[in-house]
């Protein structure tokens, strides 16, 4: 038996499966932190990829490492790191995206050249951002490259001259154009202000080289392209997928070059596309209000906070959140806060929790109408993450959706993609295989109009913030 080893290096932790190559099915598996923040030294992610692998990484055939998007890891000319990498939720870098828009042409010329609009999520901005706030260590700076890829080149004991990424986490950079799959090398010089060497964007199912113990190396990937992998979704599939941020993603045979911003034309890990949206505010909303209605403090045992939502009728008796509690990516308000409307001398627990669940699922609609605007209509949604977990997620989600929802069986499909494109770089097929994940929890319901509500609100706001 064949086995492969998918990593999966989120914002939270590092989540190491050991599958059998052929069937999918899971071996082993093993978990570390990662700590806190929106910025992180790289070497933390290095030490919890030795302890979630322990045991596991040694035994495997092929290794994947799916990995965090857009994070900024800046490297001397030794190969050591400069600073602590800047993570995909730091907005710091949000003046910097305006600056490089307005100053170099606009939204249509950067989504027509990168398939994004610039946020300050994006690498491209973190990389000016350094270049104006830290000049000496910028100075230092020799190349540069994303969470995923720094792992990688760990794993093969290889240096930056020869570090490798792949297409999907390469156009999430603001210097990749995801139809002619070349580096924009323009883009990146007016972020930095010079040249940086940048790893070579491989092949889907290239093997990159091999670990110190024999086993072949997989390029990677983003991991929202390893959730789409691992979930096996093809055209007209959407994943709704709700952890610490929420996504909105679809494979596409078309790249995206939505030049308001909504959509972000990325590429997949199969040699498609996966147009996305993000925000900021997903899982983290509901945690919050189960704390400030005091249930429920552990996020995996939700039913006194379900029970709750469920309580209370489909617009939470008038209440409405927008959920931008740490400023929002998209829409680009990164100094947004939360606002919690409709409150009167009725207002209940009940509807709090219900309001929150709504607000959270109102702005993944906001996503969903955004894909649908870009062609990519859905012909079927399916609700992953943390928070699908929910009860009241998954019963609420198919009223603010206004459309039939899967639930697939819970699993880590980012890190189940990797194993996955291992397999696929072991075996050197045509296409990755095809494992089975289960059966699907099918939910209907009547659409409500929770997403007028959320729609006035948030214009409401919008409308504010453009007059203050």
């Amino acid at each position: 038996m064949s086995l492969v080893a998918g990593v999966d290096s989120s914002t939270q932790s590092t989540k190491v499966l050991l599958v059998d190559a052929e069937t999918g099915e899971i071996v082993d598996s093993g978990k570390a932190a990662h700590p806190d923040g929106t910025e992180c030294p790289p070497e933390a992610w290095w030490d919890a990829l030795q302890e979630a692998g322990r045991g596991l990484l040694e035994r495997a055939d092929a290794v994947a490492v799916a990995g965090q998007q857009h994070g900024m890891v800046a490297l001397d000319a030794d190969d050591q790191v400069v600073r602590p990498a800047l993570l995909w939720n730091d907005t710091r870098s949000a003046p910097q995206a305006e600056r490089l828009t307005a100053e170099h042409g606009g939204p249509e010329a950067w989504a027509a050249d990168t398939g994004l609009v610039l946020a300050a999520s994006f690498t491209a901005t973190k990389l000016a951002w350094l270049a104006e706030h830290e000049p000496e260590n910028a100075a230092k700076t020799v190349s540069v490259m994303l969470p995923h890829d720094w792992l990688t080149m760990k794993l093969r004991g290889a240096t930056a001259a020869d570090a490798t990424t792949d297409r999907s986490d390469a156009s999430g950079t603001g210097y990749w154009n995801p139809h002619t799959g070349a580096y924009v090398t323009e883009r990146l010089v007016q972020a930095f202000g010079r040249e940086l060497v940048l790893p070579r964007v491989a092949g889907p199912n290239e093997a990159v080289g091999r670990t110190p113990w024999g086993a072949i190396v997989a390029p990677g990937t983003g991991d929202n392209a390893g959730a789409a992998l691992g979930l096996g979704l093809g055209p007209g599939d959407v994943a709704v997928s709700l952890g610490t941020s929420g996504t909105v993603f679809g494979v596409s045979d078309v790249p995206a070059d939505d030049p308001s911003g909504l959509v972000a034309g990325f590429a997949d890990a199969t040699g498609r596309f996966l147009p996305l949206v993000c925000t900021l505010n997903a899982a983290r909303v509901l945690d919050t209000f189960r704390t400030l209605l005091g249930v429920d403090t552990e996020p995996l045992s939700p039913a006194e906070f379900d029970a709750l939502a469920l309580a209370a009728e489909p617009g939470a008796g008038g209440l409405t959140l927008l959920p931008y509690l740490d400023g929002e990516r998209t829409p680009a308000r990164p100094h947004a806060t939360g606002v919690l409307s409709g409150i009167t001398t009725g207002a209940t627990r009940a509807g709090l929790a219900r309001a929150a669940v709504e607000g959270m699922l109102s702005a993944q609609a906001d996503g969903l109408a955004a894909m649908g605007a870009q062609g990519l209509e859905a012909r079927r949604v399916l609700l992953i993450g943390g928070a699908a977990a929910s009860e009241a997620v998954r019963r609420i989600a198919p009223t603010v959706f206004g459309v039939d929802v899967e639930v697939p069986p819970s699993a880590e499909y980012v890190a189940l993609g990797a194993a996955k494109q291992a397999a696929w770089a072991l075996f050197g097929r045509d296409n990755p295989p095809q494992w089975k994940n289960g059966d699907t929890e099918r939910l209907t319901g009547t659409a409500s109009s929770v997403s007028e509500q959320y729609a006035t609100l948030r214009n409401e706001t919008a409308s504010w913030e453009k007059h203050q």
